[in-house]
């Protein structure tokens, strides 16, 4: 059968079971497909393939002798590279964890091969997951499958790419302020950032633990939500995982009413962006969904308060790189000092070290008061005003991101240009929702995905699925790049 690595992990799951197709047979199909495109897109920074054909053809064992076989079964998928394989390098794009690889598995991995899924590779990141656009890897760089000439959003940028180039059907991703969703929008997939708790963060590298949540990629609902199901609820290792279990989706937005909140919609965001949206709005509402106006007016210093909070937690985070346990070991080891000195100033790249030295400020004596604690009563804020809004509403639309992807180096001498991205995708990470990014068409003016962001109640994932999955019904399902 041709082609099988461009099939949906949802035709890969009934071939499978009706024993039409191996999951030998698929994964090579993936394999080679990885090693025909990926010197392109370059979105690996480590592949897995002689280990994933092994696994491919246990499950066929098992398959063969009727064994129960997880959720996932035969089907391959990538992680990102922030997320422990043990065996497995995990490298965070970064120098200093180049060579580091991974003694036990995390939580989501454990689930992935107790559901067994088939891991190809690592795909490649902003270093640490520090950046809006992947460029900020000191490894691979991954390109978008639209336009290689431009960036493909980040952090999870290489798990958005193997997704839109059709080398795997689905990825796992972490989002810490719009990681998952800002590369789904820039390259035209869909991506699922899960309310904050219900997939473990065990075994996965931390930028800011209070905001970081794992969560798919895929090119279609049915994926999307397949995925979040096999890896999503409590995890004893990580104390503010829930007892949750995902309880399915429909297919209709009849009698919903969706929230559109005006502060998302004003000066930045491209009018391509906002044309796109409304129309996706306008495709809802023609489906029976009851559009209602709404305000989040703390929006406006969503931005500052999750700079200083991200910063501050990443700061603290990355103090353990020190020359001394693990990772890259720095050029001059005359004393601890000079050791710390040149192996962060040699291990991190500069969007690193410029959130360290952020986070570092705000924390210290002085200005702690000035601006952390302000920032944490800001983010109550924003939770209230997101609690208050969902009285009038079941989900909240707005751009995922608000503008279409750039060129590669276009906006690096203005890092916080590139900060000011991020202000659509942000408030959910600090207020603890979820959210998806579904793709919604095209800039006409430079053809690149552009994607709409369905935002939930705490652990309704169902609502947010629903309308994702009413809206692709809609359209007869979302664009993928031949390439």
């Amino acid at each position: 059968m041709d082609k099988l690595y461009s099939l949906s992990a949802k035709s890969m799951k009934e071939l499978l079971e009706k024993r039409e197709v191996s999951s030998v047979e698929i994964t090579k199909s993936v394999i080679e497909r990885i090693e025909k495109t990926d010197k392109d897109v370059c979105a690996y920074n480590s592949y897995n393939f002689e280990n994933a054909l092994k696994n491919a053809e246990a499950v066929d064992a098992k398959r063969a002798k009727g064994e129960t076989l997880g959720a996932l079964a035969g089907i391959p998928l990538a992680v990102k590279d922030n997320i422990h394989v043990k065996g497995l390098k995990t490298t965070c794009s970064s120098k200093m964890l180049e060579n580091f690889v991974a003694p036990f598995n995390a939580t989501v991995t454990d689930k992935l091969n107790a559901s067994d899924a088939i891991i190809v590779g690592k795909t490649t990141m902003d270093e640490f997951a520090m950046g809006s656009s992947g460029e900020s890897s000191k490894l691979a760089v991954a390109k978008n499958p639209w336009d290689t000439s431009r960036i493909p959003g980040g952090s999870s940028s290489g798990s958005a790419v193997t997704v839109a180039a059709s080398q795997v059907p689905f990825a796992m991703g972490t989002d810490t302020g719009g990681s998952i969703r800002m590369p789904a929008a820039y390259t035209g997939v869909l991506g699922l950032k899960p309310t904050y708790g219900t997939v473990s963060r065990y075994g996965i590298i931390p930028l800011a633990s209070s905001f970081d949540q794992a969560g798919p990629m895929a090119r279609n609902v049915d994926d999307l939500a397949m995925l979040f199901g096999a890896v999503c609820g409590r995890d004893t290792k990580d104390a503010v995982t829930k007892n949750y279990t995902f309880d399915g989706y429909g297919d209709s937005v009849k009698g919903m009413k969706i929230g559109v909140p005006k502060e998302y919609y004003g000066e930045g965001v491209q009018p391509a962006v906002k044309e796109r949206v409304f129309e996706a709005i306008e495709t809802l509402k023609a489906q029976g969904a009851e559009i209602i106006d709404i305000s989040l007016p703390s929006t406006e210093y969503a931005l500052a308060a999750y700079y200083i909070i991200c910063c501050a937690e990443a700061a603290s985070n990355l103090g353990r790189y020190d020359g001394l346990r693990y990772g890259f070991r720095g050029s001059n080891t005359s004393n601890v000092e000079d050791l710390y000195l040149t192996t962060r100033s040699e291990g991190f790249g500069d969007e690193v070290k410029r959130r360290i030295m952020l986070g570092t400020c705000v924390l210290s004596s002085g200005y702690s008061d000035a601006y952390y604690k302000r920032a944490k009563l800001l983010q109550q804020n924003l939770a209230a005003e997101f609690t208050e809004a969902f009285k009038s509403c079941d989900v909240i639309i707005t751009p995922s991101i608000a503008l279409t992807a750039w060129k590669f180096g276009e906006k690096a001498g203005n890092p916080a240009e590139v900060y000011a991205a991020d202000i659509c995708t942000i408030t959910l990470n600090i207020a603890g929702l979820p959210g998806m990014s579904v793709p919604c068409g095209f800039d006409s003016s430079n053809n690149m995905p552009v994607g709409f962001q369905i935002i939930g109640k705490k652990f309704r994932e169902s609502d947010i699925l629903t309308v994702a999955k009413c809206y692709e019904n809609a359209v007869g399902g979302f664009a993928v790049k031949e390439f």
